[in-house]
């Protein structure tokens, strides 16, 4: 007897749509949500529509070009790993031993 019910194997996959992973396809929605501002405001500001076309159209490939060189660099979690490495200090200074004399 067949099951009429489709199996998921893709649990504990990351999510991904057309190349972008995880994080990547917030960051290039919330990039396009910016664009839709930016071109609301320079319409309402009455500059030409054409020039705001040329503006939003430069930017937007702008964007897809960036977000997807990160996403296709530092893969799922690289970009993640890249900003907690730079909250790491790049040395700790002991003024006394004490603290290694117990782990002997």
């Amino acid at each position: 007897m067949s099951s009429v019910y489709n199996i998921n194997k893709g649990i504990n996959k990351p999510i991904e749509f057309k190349g972008l992973k995880a994080q990547y396809i917030w960051y290039l929605g919330g990039g396009l949500v910016v664009l839709l501002i930016v071109f609301a405001v320079l319409y309402l500001c009455s500059v030409n529509m054409y020039l705001c076309l040329v503006v939003i159209a430069i930017m937007g490939t702008a964007l897809f070009v960036k977000v997807y060189a990160l996403s296709n660099k530092y893969g799922e979690y690289g970009l993640l790993k890249k900003a907690a490495k730079k909250g790491l200090p790049h040395y700790i200074r002991l003024h006394s031993k004490k603290i290694f004399q117990w782990l002997k």
